[in-house]
């Protein structure tokens, strides 16, 4: 059976994308309140022993550290990806979030969209959901830093990935990045094209 280990997830009952259906989900969480099956620090990953994951699940997540430890965190998704494993990777979208800032002339507490879990103001994109840390009483709920898709893309090489393909939308970027070449079998689960 295929494994996934989803940085960051918070709990398992958020859904998990269709391409992990009949996969063995792991969840790794820093906050040592929720019932992760790994409580550990995402930066620490490279001293995690085991097994080899397929895939590794990391959704709005990744701008959690400063940018001089994003390289940390994505060398210990290398670690502990199989050798035809890759990366799944959503982040906020910047570039898009300014764009729309600008465009419909929005102030930092203006709401931009409503989730799951209310509504979301242009400060909780940058500086990361108010009411989740303001309730958690945690720094590591705050973002440190942000994402365009060419700064996610040049992150993701300069970590040593073989292979990215990356879209956005909806104010957010998701990247599959592989630590080697993609197999036939990755690209047709993701809906990717060879040539990317």
């Amino acid at each position: 059976m295929r494994s996934v280990l989803n940085v960051g997830g918070h709990n398992k009952s958020h859904p998990m994308p269709e391409a992990y259906q009949g996969w063995k989900h792991l969840l790794l969480d820093i906050d040592p309140r929720l019932d992760a099956d790994i409580t550990m620090d995402a930066r620490e990953l490279s001293t995690l022993n085991g097994p080899k994951f397929d895939s590794v699940f990391c959704s709005h997540n990744l701008e959690h550290y400063y940018h001089h430890e994003v390289k940390k965190v994505l060398a210990g998704f290398l670690h502990v990806m199989a050798d035809d494993g890759f990366a799944f990777i959503v982040v906020p979208d910047l570039e898009d979030l300014m764009a729309t800032v600008a465009e419909k002339k929005l102030d930092l507490d203006d709401v931009l969209y409503e989730s799951r879990v209310g509504p979301i103001m242009v400060r909780d994109l940058i500086f990361g959901y108010g009411k989740e840390i303001e309730a958690s009483g945690q720094d590591f709920y705050a973002h440190k830093t942000g994402f365009t898709r060419k700064s996610l893309v040049k992150v993701l090489k300069e970590a040593g990935f073989h292979s990215i393909y990356s879209t956005n939308a909806n104010m957010e970027i998701v990247a599959y990045a592989f630590k080697n070449r993609p197999t036939d079998y990755a690209l047709e689960l993701l809906s990717l094209d060879r040539m990317g």
